[in-house]
Formats: structure tokens, sequence, C-alpha cells
């Protein structure tokens, strides 16, 4: 009897942590975060730089535009029309690299968080650290942290 109950209870404990890591990997593909942020004031906004956002492969997909404005408030990346492919602990970095297809692309270079990806679909602003110097990076990119994954990225093209 103590067999069976020690059998029951691995087995219990075992899919408890498989179920989780199952949810927290797996989840994203089907659980979408919708984020609607208004753009930062026109009057007082000046282009930086934009790019089209795409993706790196036929699983992680995106698209949409990413822009760096400044205005009052500071510097500011914008992505619109945005989408991309659902992940854990997806991140959104300024890389140095200026066309980012790799991971390696990312890894081998200089990069800087810009936090937390808010939603994986619609418009939303992250604003940049005022140490960071906009002007030194060639791309935005969806990065998934836990995993070392690119999902998506746009590179800059700066505004004369």
């Amino acid at each position: 009897m103590r067999k069976y109950l020690l059998v029951a209870l691995v087995s219990g404990f075992v899919g408890f942590l498989l179920g989780n890591a199952f949810w927290y990997l797996a989840s994203p593909l089907w659980i979408d975060m919708v984020v609607s942020e208004t753009r930062p004031s026109v009057a007082t906004s000046t282009v930086l730089a934009s790019g089209e956002i795409t993706g790196v492969d036929f699983v992680h997909k995106g698209r949409g535009e990413a822009t760096v404005i400044r205005n009052a408030e500071g510097t500011i990346v914008r992505l619109t029309d945005f989408e991309v492919t659902n992940g854990p602990g997806l991140r959104v970095w300024l890389v140095k690299h200026d066309n980012p297809r790799r991971a390696s692309d990312v890894t081998g270079n200089e990069w800087a968080s810009l936090g937390e990806l808010k939603g994986n679909i619609g418009d939303q602003n992250y604003l940049v650290p005022p140490e960071i110097d906009v002007s030194q990076y060639g791309s935005v990119v969806i990065w998934c942290e836990p995993f070392s994954v690119l999902f998506a990225g746009a590179t800059l093209t700066r505004v004369p």
C-alpha cells in the first residue's frame, strides 16, 4: 500500500511540474495580449528613425513599424500596427547590429533593454532611458530573454 501511495505522490508532483512548465511555455501560443497606447503628441515630437518590423523565421513572425520619437518626455520607441508571435519573457531591445536575423547577431553586439513587451498585438510606447544614445543603435528587436531567441526585428533608418 505504501508503494502505491509513494508512486501516486511522485506521479502527482511530476505531473504538477510538467503541467506548469507546459503552461508557461505553450500558453502564449494561444493567448494574445492586446495593447492600445496613444501616440505621443505630434505637435512636440520629432521622428528620429523608423523601420519595418519583420519576423525572423517561419515560427517567429512579426509585423508593424518601429519609430523612434523625441519629445518633451524624452526618447520613445513606438511600435504601431504591431503583431508578433507570443512567447515567454519577451522584451524590447535596442541593438547596435543594423539587421539582426539570428540570435548571435543580437548577443554578439551591444544591446539595451527597454523593458518587458507590453503585449504581442497593438500600438505601444517604450521610454528610452536618458543615458542611452539611440543614434548608436541600428535596430529594435523583440527578444525572448529566458531562451535567448530572436522573435522579430526592425532595421532603423535615420530620418534626416
